[in-house]
């Protein structure tokens, strides 16, 4: 009875063993490319080429990811599209740029919704993220995960803020966003929708005063040679998302895309971590330029002059407005 026991857990051994194996090997191999606009030093791009290494390595190498950067495959609206239309297969890119398009995602653009990157992952990359993306196959896309592209704070040439008294009447440089140009001018200072090549000459020569970005952005893009002061109000958040042609998607085998998705959210945490580290880097560099810090300005008094989360009603009868959408995110930051 010992020996016919012996041979039966034998047997279901080598039927597991062979089964575990099967289930290594039956992943057809596929090559998917995989695109960010930015150079090989930005964050999307050094994301993507982490992504091609986590997802290989999940797949036993079955899985290639084509990595393209640079501009190679066109700026993020063209790359958008062409990720639409099938030529890339997935992408990582600025969430306002798919905004164009996909309304809900504006959700992600209002003021003091996030009190940190940190707080700005685990919502949206958590059901909550999987709602505000829940109709992007109408579009062509498939979310697949959200990463980071830095908390935007304040920094000025000309005076320290503090409090939101300190921004009234500041000339400040915003991207070309009505969300963005509506916060400013609630806090009654005065935006200037600038692009961002306009961005260093007009901070030189008064046309602009100030400047609202991520830390890492002020060094990456060259825009801190007549900043004098810094403040961290982490006022708004921008992220960075990664979408797969949903045509393309769909003929994959299940166990491709769930390495692809779990991988996905991997490689936007990385995406987070990077961030971090980089803006500690910035922080540094911009120190070192003169640029006077402050890391605890009275976020309070910002969030007060808007009025706190009733400034959100403003855009209740527009067609991206989502209250229970909303609702759902303050429910878990608040």
């Amino acid at each position: 009875m010992k020996k016919l026991l012996c041979m039966i857990l034998t047997v279901a051994m080598v039927l597991s063993l062979g089964c575990f194996a099967f289930a290594e090997t039956e992943i057809e191999p596929v090559t998917l490319v995989v695109y960010s606009p930015g150079n090989e030093t930005s964050v999307p791009t050094k994301a993507i080429i982490e992504y091609a290494r986590l997802v290989s390595e999940a797949s036993n190498g079955a899985i290639t990811l084509d990595v393209h950067h640079s501009n190679e495959l066109g700026n993020d609206a063209e790359a958008i599209e062409s990720t639409r239309m099938g030529t890339i297969d997935i992408i990582f890119a600025g969430t306002s740029g798919f905004t164009s398009f996909y309304e809900p995602a504006k959700v992600l653009d209002l003021p003091f919704l996030f009190d940190s990157a940190e707080q700005a992952y685990e919502v949206t990359n958590s059901e909550i993220g999987e709602k505000i993306f829940a109709n992007f196959e109408d579009f062509g896309l498939v979310f697949l995960s959200e990463g980071d592209n830095g908390m935007r704070h304040i920094s000025t040439t000309n005076r320290p803020i503090n409090t939101a008294e300190d921004v009234k009447g500041l000339k400040i440089r915003v991207p070309e966003s009505q969300l963005y140009l509506d916060v400013w001018t609630a806090l009654g200072a005065t935006p200037v929708a600038l692009a961002l090549p306009e961005l260093a000459p007009a901070l030189a020569n008064g046309t602009a005063e100030a400047q609202d970005n991520a830390t890492y952005h002020l060094v990456a893009n060259a825009t801190y040679d007549s900043i004098k002061y810094f403040s961290n109000i982490n006022y708004m958040w921008m992220g960075c998302t990664m979408a797969a042609n949903a045509a393309t998607w769909n003929k994959l085998a299940p166990e491709v895309q769930q390495i692809l998705k779990e991988q996905a959210v991997a490689a936007a945490k990385y995406s987070f971590d990077t961030i971090a580290e980089d803006n500690e880097t910035a922080t540094k560099v911009l120190q070192d330029a003169g640029v006077e810090f402050n890391f605890e300005p009275d976020v309070q008094s910002f969030k007060d002059a808007l009025g706190g989360d009733e400034y959100y009603a403003r855009y209740a009868g527009e067609s991206w407005f989502d209250q229970d959408l909303l609702d759902s995110i303050l429910a878990v930051v608040r």
